[in-house]
């Protein structure tokens, strides 16, 4: 696996003791009590809404995305047991882990409105490339999807200046932009995202590929995981289409990567535009 040079002694210690001034929101209680319930063999809809249930403003939260236009279904659920039945217990895991994940991270006080907005299009759009491109299930991709950036906010409520770090380092068309932030901060988003998604017991392969989306020499590299892999092409792709959509002109990033993500997924960077278009289009209908 692609890793970078390792520091030296003294650059070691530092990182140590600057992970100890950052604050990883702890895995909540009730987030515990809903992995164990989804990782049993045979889930129960049942179980898993008297576990939602417990927290009156994750069930009343629940209740408004499943009556959103979002689903756009034709019933209206009517309980959290009623919302659990009609979404399926998959979809209610993957909303109340980004539900929860909203509730745990602050930038004292920042308004986070966009970048959740960000993260949940660029869930929604691996949840549907990886039926085309299928190197995970739906639902790890989606979990890839919404925490691939969640090292950010944490890093802005640790650093005052850490938001300007975040510009400049998305307009760095030539350095790798965690190298821009190692430089400020001494560590970076991939690295506190990584370690979040292990404490919070999120797949393998989400912390892995999480600590390594930046990285594309990954995208070449077999011995990584080829989950890990195709989540890095995936996502990278994913956010190009955010960016277009959302009226951005150039990409750092996908200048960066975009010659070893086709490679890696057999496409051309026509393809690429296409399925652009594509993932435009869903964001259009789901608005």
């Amino acid at each position: 696996m692609n890793q970078s040079v390792q520091p030296s002694v003294s650059d070691k210690q530092a990182v140590d003791s600057l992970l100890k001034t950052i604050r990883i929101p702890p895995r909540p209680s009730l987030l515990v009590e809903m992995q164990k319930e989804l990782n049993k063999t045979e889930p129960s809809a049942q179980g898993l809404a008297k576990i939602i249930a417990k927290d009156v403003s994750l069930a009343a939260s629940l209740l408004k995305l499943t009556n959103s236009s979002f689903f756009g279904l034709r019933l209206k659920a009517q309980s959290v047991d009623h919302a659990v039945g009609l979404i399926g217990i998959t979809q209610t895991g993957l909303l109340m882990t980004g539900i929860i994940a909203r509730q745990s991270v602050n930038a004292n006080g920042l308004s986070l409105g966009k970048f959740w907005d960000f993260s949940t299009k660029r869930a929604q759009a691996l949840s549907a490339m990886v039926k085309r491109f299928p190197v995970c299930s739906a639902d790890v991709a989606h979990t890839f999807g919404l925490f691939c950036d969640i090292g950010v906010p944490i890093l802005m409520e640790r650093f005052p200046d850490y938001a300007e770090t975040w510009k400049k380092a998305n307009n760095e068309f030539e350095l790798p932009l965690t190298q821009v932030e190692d430089s400020h901060h001494i560590t970076n988003h991939a690295s506190i995202g990584s370690l979040m998604a292990r404490t919070w017991g999120l797949p393998e392969q989400v912390s892995t590929a999480i600590l390594l989306h930046h990285d594309y020499r990954t995208l070449e590299d077999t011995a990584t995981e080829d989950s890990v892999r195709g989540l890095i092409a995936l996502s990278t792709l994913a956010e190009y289409a955010i960016q277009k959509y959302e009226g951005q002109e150039s990409s750092a990033e996908w200048s960066k990567a975009s010659q070893r993500v086709c490679q890696y997924l057999g496409i051309g960077l026509h393809d690429a535009e296409d399925w652009c278009e594509e993932l435009q289009d869903m964001f259009n209908q789901s608005h």
